[in-house]
């Protein structure tokens, strides 16, 4: 992120969809479960038991890291001056930056994100790549190099918006 540069519009977006966190805290309810039966009681979990030190791995790995990992994950998306920024954290360690001089065209869209990226995330699908972490709404940019990228909003009317007026700066 150029630190020099004005944001105009800045979202930032997370995983908070309900069906999803049922799907990774069930998981991670059992292994505590689990844990707490074998760790604290002194029971063996299930019917093929792992060693002590192996439950505490599980449980440090699927019980803490994997639900940190993924309260972690966000979609970060500003417009400045000099062009447009996109960072997923924390698979971008900084912003990609995409200037204005790149893009063609820019459009709100509505999508599918299964049919046409497989889900949500970094994707890659036929209509070029995509950034995305809920909904089915977003603004699509078409490069002059003829590549394209989706990104994925919450406020994709707002977020058009501002990259028209950054560009016409």
């Amino acid at each position: 992120m150029s630190t020099e540069s004005t944001v105009f519009f800045r979202e930032e977006q997370r995983f908070n969809q309900w069906w999803l966190w049922l799907l990774i805290l069930i998981p991670v309810a059992m292994v505590w479960y689990g844990a707490i039966q074998q760790l604290v009681f002194g029971k063996a979990y299930g019917d093929n038991p792992s060693s002590d030190i192996g439950m505490a791995i599980v449980l440090v790995l699927f019980g803490v890291l994997l639900p940190l990992f993924m309260y972690s994950l966000k979609l970060i998306i500003e417009v400045q001056q000099d062009g447009l920024y996109v960072r997923f954290y924390p698979f971008h360690l900084s912003f990609r930056h995409y200037p204005y001089e790149s893009i063609n065209t820019y459009k709100v869209r509505e999508y599918s994100p299964l049919k046409e990226y497989g889900g949500w995330g970094i994707r890659y699908g036929r209509k070029g790549m995509a950034y995305n972490v809920s909904g089915n709404r977003g603004v699509q940019l078409e490069f002059n190099n003829g590549k394209s990228l989706l990104i994925g909003s919450q406020k994709p009317e707002e977020l058009e918006r501002y990259i028209h007026l950054a560009m016409r700066r």
